[in-house]
């Protein structure tokens, strides 16, 4: 059989179904395909959306028109803001999600979305057409698929092998099955593939851990949702499931010394690189040795299930040493385990092939997003999803690309440095990978991306007229604030109370904000006329006005920086023929094709002389 289609996206994870939602809702005809119908939205590894830097993605994907956010809130087992100790810009929200729910939710949506067709089938082939562009798609069932655009969003399935000790063999995630054949269509069309792992630790019942003699973790009442469609009080009358921690002890790390040759890393069975950020335990021992012990928490997968998730026991040991380990845990020495933790070997592409649309520049029409294009985590494959998906729709109306700078936000960041450095080891967004982290805060990723989401059609009016009431409150209010001055008679009496110093003139309620033992709520008896505010109001104001300064200062280093970002490259730059270019600077920008100079000075190899030897040739030229 034959179908036509305008954009096919590969893989219903994260990224894919960012992918297939972007593009159906931009009107674009659209099919989704996945192995599995019960994969949808499946949460292989931990069952929780954000944390440092990946809750920053989530508030992005949402202001952008994305779901993650709205989602993540529908199925909210728990809320923390992690990191309420440091500055506002590394405040990060997590959710421990309900992880069956956020897959029943996740299908409903793709079900009752206009434009979008599921398809439960295996792409294992794309056809090109006689200009080397995407053309079709073949399914294992040998239907093709005519279509104008391909997104591979195929996750940790490609090619995909499972590892518990010397025992291996080919799965995917949580007993699916692997994706077969589809790596070698890629490569035969000239995209470059390599071997990453990750993995993932054993689940246990609730019933066989003595939860007593563990730390609890209880969430936030205040929390303030992901989605600027979810109501600020979200969680009231929620019951917000408690976490726990524990630690791992001598016993722990004697049981996995003494088998280290037996786990599937250490034995010498698996050959792709792990994430750095995200080790194994055995990984944690041996790199940390000096650590006497490792925090683990315990999470729960749901309201419906007793199974429990332990974070940071991350194994690819084989079952008699899992359990052997789990055991000197205090709490655990009768704990059960339900699912065995494995490690997950699969293919992925080289991202300096992709440009900052997340096409292939080699291929027309052919798009990467997720864990194929080397990244980890479910928020920095959603949010690539959801960009592949939007430029691929863009493509086939015939319209401008959406490119975000790495000024504009974390997932702006990501693709630059997926594209332009590449990475060796699978991604992890944190918030020390942005040099504008000051600027690119949770509370404002809709005051920086929702006016894009609103061009590219994934913004309805009414969402746009509460975007721009928001913003507006903020503005009125933070010039209020600024505005408005109180006598040292008024105001030295509430000072003085709270311990702190006098003024000895006129200060303006901006200015007493600023100090650090003073919030917005604090100064509620001193200022009778403010405005009724929402949280989120509230909050961006106050973080406006308590780093006014610093902001200020980032703002000026970002439009430093735009000179050498609006220098574009001409695509068609031979940089063999400039002269005074070492050779490791040649090679490395011919490979990439860096946009802009911008761009070009972030290429590892590439010094500053060669930038300086290649404005000078522009200039000439």
């Amino acid at each position: 059989m034959e179908h036509s289609t305008s954009v096919v996206v590969v893989g219903a994870g994260h990224a894919g179904i960012e992918a297939a939602l972007a593009s159906a809702r931009m009107g674009v005809d659209t099919v989704l395909f996945t192995t599995s119908f019960e994969a949808i939205a499946n949460m292989p590894c931990n069952p929780s959306i954000g944390g440092t830097a990946k809750g920053h993605l989530v508030y992005e994907i949402d202001a952008l028109g994305g779901e993650m956010g709205k989602a993540a809130d529908a199925v909210t087992l728990q809320s923390r803001t992690l990191n309420l100790g440091k500055g506002a810009a590394v405040h990060s929200k997590r959710v421990q999600a309900d992880r069956k729910q956020y897959h029943i939710y996740m299908k409903s949506v793709l079900e009752r979305t206009k434009n979008l067709r599921l398809v439960q089938s295996e792409v294992v082939a794309v056809g090109l057409d006689g200009n080397g562009a995407v053309a079709s798609v073949t399914t294992h069932l040998g239907e093709v698929w005519r279509t104008k655009a391909v997104i591979v969003a195929s996750g940790t399935y490609l090619d995909s092998r499972i590892f518990v000790g010397d025992v291996n063999y080919a799965g995917g995630p949580d007993g699916f099955l692997p994706a077969k054949g589809l790596s070698a269509s890629l490569s035969a069309i000239g995209v470059r593939l390599r071997r990453f792992k990750t993995g993932t630790p054993a689940r246990i019942n609730r019933r066989s851990v003595d939860l007593d003699r563990l730390t609890v973790q209880e969430g936030e009442r205040d929390a303030l949702p992901y989605s600027a469609k979810t109501p600020e009080n979200y969680l009231d009358g929620v019951r917000q499931l408690p976490c726990h921690m524990v630690y791992t002890n001598e016993k722990t790390h004697a049981v996995i010394k003494e088998n280290l040759t037996r786990s599937a890393m250490y034995g010498g069975h698996i050959h792709g690189t792990g994430p750095r950020y995200c080790p194994s335990i055995e990984d944690k021992v041996v790199r940390f040795a000096d650590k006497e012990r490792h925090q683990l928490f315990l999470e729960p997968l749901g309201r419906e299930t007793d199974e429990l998730y332990l974070q940071g026991f991350s194994t690819s040991m084989p079952t008699d040493v899992q359990e052997a380990m789990l055991h000197t845990l205090p709490g655990f020495e009768k704990a059960e385990i339900m699912r065995y933790a494995y490690a997950i070997e699969y293919d992925c592409c080289d991202p300096t092939q992709l440009d900052a649309t997340l096409a292939f520049k080699n291929i027309p029409g052919l798009y990467g997003a997720g864990q194929f294009n080397g990244t980890s985590g479910y928020e920095e494959a959603a949010a690539q999803g959801l960009l592949a998906g939007i430029n691929a729709a863009l493509r086939v109306k015939g319209e401008e690309p959406l490119i975000l700078p790495r000024s504009s936000s974390y997932l702006g960041t990501l693709v630059d440095d997926l594209i332009i450095k590449g990475t060796n080891e699978p991604y992890r967004m944190m918030t020390s990978r942005s040099e504008y982290r000051l600027l690119l805060r949770q509370d404002n990723a809709d005051a920086r991306l929702t006016p894009a989401g609103r061009r590219v059609g994934l913004i309805d009016d009414e969402r746009f007229a509460a975007f721009e009431e928001k913003q507006a409150h903020i503005k009125q209010e933070t010039a209020r604030l600024s505005t408005t001055y109180l006598s040292p008679e008024k105001v030295n009496p509430f000072l003085t109370e709270k311990g702190l110093s006098p003024v000895q003139t006129g200060v303006s309620l901006a200015d007493l904000l600023r100090r650090p033992d003073l919030d917005y709520a604090a100064l509620a008896p001193l200022d009778e006329n403010r405005p009724v505010l929402t949280r989120a109001e509230t909050q961006s104001v106050e973080i406006q006005i308590k780093y006014d300064g610093y902001i200020a200062r980032q703002m000026g280093e970002v439009s430093r920086h735009e000179k050498l970002e609006s220098r574009m490259l001409p695509d068609t730059l031979d940089y063999k023929k400039i002269t005074g270019l070492r050779l490791e600077a040649m090679q490395k920008l011919s490979d990439v094709r860096p946009r802009t100079v911008g761009q070009a000075a972030r290429i590892s190899g590439v010094s500053p002389a060669d930038i300086s030897v290649l404005l000078i040739y522009l200039g000439l030229h």
